[in-house]
């Protein structure tokens, strides 16, 4: 397995391993058994303190253990002095890492661990982020390891700054960090936050990360991380609504509406109006999901007879927000449905609610992708960058 070369054993020795294994069996299920006993005598002392250790320290995944020397704990501090909890939490982190060496990614001991240190008065919060950057360096993926960070980042204000650069330093490490751009994603809103949009960033930022996550692809043009990371920096520009497709059914007697993005309807509202040859038309909204909430796709029963087999044709047009958005399509006599759709064109490529700057930097982008495509004609995370630029996901039919 991964290169070792397998060692033929005898059967004398197998006959021992199993033997050893059926030993540490016993051993394991007898101390289990003495621990769910006196759980349920309500024996919480040090014995089965030492039990648990034994256990988890074999086995961290044992979450139920890991409540069980909670509840312990609780019950120490009503008779033990406030120094002598102290001791015993520092005793409990050290027990915690020795868990953690065994598993990387125990939820249990990560968890408890969380719960030591909002019960000390002092924690060496320090300490703790060296703790992170010792087992991200054995594992920078390990995303439990990442939750435990941001937890340790929150109690003890480190800067969004620090932190930012920490995923820099790891990122010029290794690009394949998934985890270090994700983390970045979250961190930059805070630190260069645009002041007319809620939750994205500066142009300027947003040109410099561009910049970073295409070194990063051109770096390693297979790996996804930075792609996905470079979609979501293409996705930080904003769109006004706009209806991309109108379609009609004379036999199933409804019309649908596609928007660019999720919008809400309110019931009995004048959000979304449809007109039938110039008349209003009362109708009621539901969305695809059929749910109250925002969705790309909304419906509406047309009311019986309102399209008739003897007119030549039917106008139907839908105005959204006082005519922030239209559309309409015409059903001709004989044919049984009819669509208006929005098709991608050169002009629509970059609109004018860009500045220059970040259109000349999004055309070198595009420009680039096509580069790579040629010298990667296989790659696939290219593709789909080149679908988020063309096919106005929420990039470049921007």
């Amino acid at each position: 397995m991964h290169g070792r070369i397998k060692v033929k054993t005898t059967e004398e020795q197998q006959e021992a391993k199993r033997k050893e294994r059926e030993k540490k069996l016993q051993i394991y299920t007898a101390a289990t058994n003495t621990i769910f006993q006196k759980r349920e005598s309500q024996e919480l002392d040090q014995e089965v303190l030492d039990l648990t250790n034994q256990i988890l320290g074999a086995n961290p995944d044992f979450a139920t253990l890991w409540n069980f020397r909670r509840e312990i704990f609780l019950h120490f501090e009503k008779e033990k002095s406030e120094d002598e909890m102290q001791k015993l939490y520092k005793g409990e982190l050290s027990h915690l890492e020795s868990c953690l060496k065994v598993n990387p990614k125990s939820y249990g001991s990560w968890h408890h661990r969380c719960w030591v240190l909002d019960r000390m008065l002092e924690p060496d919060w320090s300490r703790e982020l060296e703790l992170c950057n010792k087992f991200l360096e054995m594992d920078e993926r390990n995303f439990h390891c990442w939750d435990y960070r941001r937890f340790v980042v929150f109690r003890s204000d480190v800067p969004p700054e620090e932190e930012l650069a920490f995923t820099y330093n790891l990122i010029t490490k290794n690009f394949s960090n998934y985890s270090s751009w994700h983390y970045r994603s979250k961190l930059l809103p805070q630190i260069h936050p645009d002041p007319q949009r809620q939750g994205r960033v500066t142009e300027e930022i947003l040109l410099k990360e561009l910049e970073l996550a295409q070194n990063a692809f051109f770096t390693d043009p297979s790996d996804q991380s930075a792609w996905l990371y470079h979609r979501w920096l293409l996705g930080r520009v904003d769109r006004e609504v706009s209806i991309l497709s109108l379609f009609v059914s004379r036999d199933g007697g409804w019309l649908s509406v596609g928007f660019s993005h999720p919008v809400t309807v309110r019931p009995g509202s004048d959000d979304l109006l449809l007109f039938l040859d110039g008349v209003p038309l009362m109708v009621s909204w539901c969305s695809a999901e059929r749910r109250s909430s925002s969705d790309f796709l909304w419906l509406c029963d047309l009311p019986g007879g309102s399209l008739s087999d003897l007119c030549p044709q039917h106008s139907l047009r839908v105005l959204w927000k006082d005519g922030a958005a239209q559309k309409e399509c015409i059903l001709y006599r004989g044919h049984q449905e009819s669509w208006n759709r929005d098709s991608a064109t050169e002009e629509q490529l970059f609109r004018c609610e860009l500045s220059v700057e970040k259109s000349t930097v999004l055309q070198s982008e595009l420009e680039s992708c096509k580069e790579l495509q040629e010298l990667e004609p296989e790659n696939k995370c290219k593709c789909l960058s080149d679908v988020t630029f063309c096919c106005g996901g929420v990039t470049v039919l921007l």
